[in-house]
């Protein structure tokens, strides 16, 4: 994510949290006063957020000092101290909770596709991230997907074309979605990937008749059901190579069930929408 684009969501994070002031903090600590606080791990996982957070601190209060031990992918456990920033105090205090709640949050993401990944590290397949993410914090939670090992589907909306099945039913058909979606990107010069959901072998078969799609979705297929698919489409003479991706309802416990089906991909809504932020705290370090 660029700066100029990090810097205002920062702005707007600040406003949320100090708006007129950090009266606590401004009503007991003198403003002369020099301090150092450290970030302390509190649980296992994969650290995710620290060049947000130097841009946070940098930001709020271009005189702190940040000193790195630990960077982004690594491996952490309680205990271990990912960085100190010395400054004052009163901005340590004013920027502890906004970074906190983004480095404990893109962490947790990337602890958790780290997870999702592992299981599957005896397979071509790697887990992808959906849309499902926190308005506002898409690009972070994105960028610890890929911290975490993960890879990122579309960012949004404007990078690929994925016609789902309420696209197809509207549109009447799944021939009719690929052949409109296809003229869109001619009559608009958009060099767009174009992605389809399909729910059966009909379907995948309509898809693959008229040689449109880059990567075929299989949503809310068994396993059994996707291993039967993978062979249609990869029997199929094609003169492309068409990617083939599972979704819907995949678990963590039944990810490798359907990675062993020879998909290339497969995609976890849990990764972004259901992850439990790392423990960790921004601690004074005593005189």
């Amino acid at each position: 994510m660029d700066t100029k684009a990090l810097q205002k969501l920062i702005a707007l994070w600040f406003e949320e949290d100090i708006r007129d002031g950090d009266h606590t903090s401004l009503s007991c600590i003198p403003d002369t006063q020099i301090g150092t606080q450290q970030l302390i791990i509190k649980g296992d996982g994969i650290l995710a957020g620290v060049e947000v957070a130097k841009e946070i601190i940098r930001y709020f209060d271009p005189t702190l000092q940040f000193e790195g031990f630990i960077e982004d992918g690594a491996e952490v456990h309680p205990g271990d101290i990912a960085f100190r920033v010395t400054g004052k105090e009163l901005s340590l205090l004013q920027v502890e909770r906004t970074m906190l709640n983004i480095m404990q949050r893109m962490s947790g993401i990337a602890t958790t596709t780290h997870n999702y990944q592992k299981r599957i590290a005896d397979t071509a397949c790697h887990v992808l991230d959906t849309r499902k993410t926190t308005p506002g914090l898409r690009y972070l939670e994105k960028e610890a997907v890929k911290i975490g090992g993960g890879m990122n589907h579309r960012i949004g909306l404007f990078d690929m074309i994925l016609l789902k099945d309420n696209h197809v039913d509207f549109a009447g058909g799944i021939k009719n979605a690929l052949v409109r979606a296809q003229n869109y990107c001619k009559e608009k010069n958009k060099d767009l990937r174009i992605e389809i959901e399909t729910r059966n072998l009909d379907e995948i078969q309509q898809a693959l008749e008229t040689g449109i799609p880059d990567r075929i979705m299989l949503d809310n297929f068994t396993p059994e059901r996707t291993k039967e698919a993978v062979q249609f489409i990869r029997n199929w003479k094609s003169s492309k190579y068409i990617e083939i991706e599972s979704s819907g309802g995949i678990t963590i416990d039944t990810l490798h069930d359907y990675a062993v089906c020879g998909v290339d991909f497969v995609s976890v809504g849990a990764l972004t929408h259901s992850v439990k932020s790392l423990d960790m705290s921004f601690k004074a370090v005593k005189k």
